[in-house]
């Protein structure tokens, strides 16, 4: 019987394969990468705001403590945002006629509020807890970073499930003193010590389950 394909044809056949192997894998390795980049994690992008509040000169330069604009951190899942009244409680008498807080002064007039864009954007099958993390020592540095330093609010990190489960699965790694949950220049001296006498003494655990977050 003749031979109907050429020698060739296994040949290709080979390459064919390997090259659709290796084509997979890096198509997989691409929508990894793009799913970890900023594009999808808007890992330390600016988002604008309505007005261009920031925290490094609160912060940092006035000493406002994250409670007084963020009131319900200790008792809510969520933090809070602060009434226009609040900004107004200083603004009435400092920087009253900068343009810049014209949208303030609008929102305190009208009682109509500040449409804040949302910087730390969880999906809606996660829950989180904002209150039961202070209460166990996670300060807020360890999840929005240095945000004494920064002019313009920005996410910090990528707050995708892998980031999260660092910190679940060795939370003595990152565990502070309740005292120092808003002190965002706060280093241990020995976190290794430190944060396996606080987890026994905070009596936290591994929550690593699905339930945990996903509820």
């Amino acid at each position: 019987m003749p031979q109907i394909f050429h020698r060739s044809t296994n040949t290709l056949a080979r390459l064919s394969i390997f090259g659709a192997v290796f084509f997979l894998a890096g198509l997989v390795w691409i929508l990894m990468t793009l799913d970890r980049s900023s594009y999808n994690t808007r890992e330390g992008v600016i988002i604008n705001q309505p007005v261009p509040f920031s925290h490094s000169h609160h912060v940092a330069g006035l000493g406002v403590d994250c409670r007084y604009c963020h009131t319900s951190v200790e008792k809510a899942a969520f933090a809070g945002m602060p009434p226009t009244a609040t900004c107004m409680n200083c603004h009435k008498q400092i920087w009253s006629d900068a343009p810049m807080l014209e949208p303030v002064r609008e929102s305190y007039r009208t009682g109509v509020p500040i449409e804040w864009v949302r910087v730390h954007d969880l999906p809606d099958f996660v829950y989180f807890n904002h209150s039961i993390h202070v209460a166990k020592g996670i300060g807020c540095a360890s999840c929005h970073g240095p945000v004494d330093k920064m002019p313009l609010m920005m996410q910090n990190e990528t707050l995708q499930m892998e980031w999260c489960l660092e910190c679940h699965r060795a939370p003595e790694e990152h565990v502070r003193p309740r005292e120092e949950i808003y002190n965002m220049a706060w280093e241990a001296e020995d976190q290794e010590e430190l944060g396996s006498r606080l987890v026994a003494e905070y009596e936290i655990g591994n929550l690593i389950s699905c339930s945990a977050c996903h509820r």
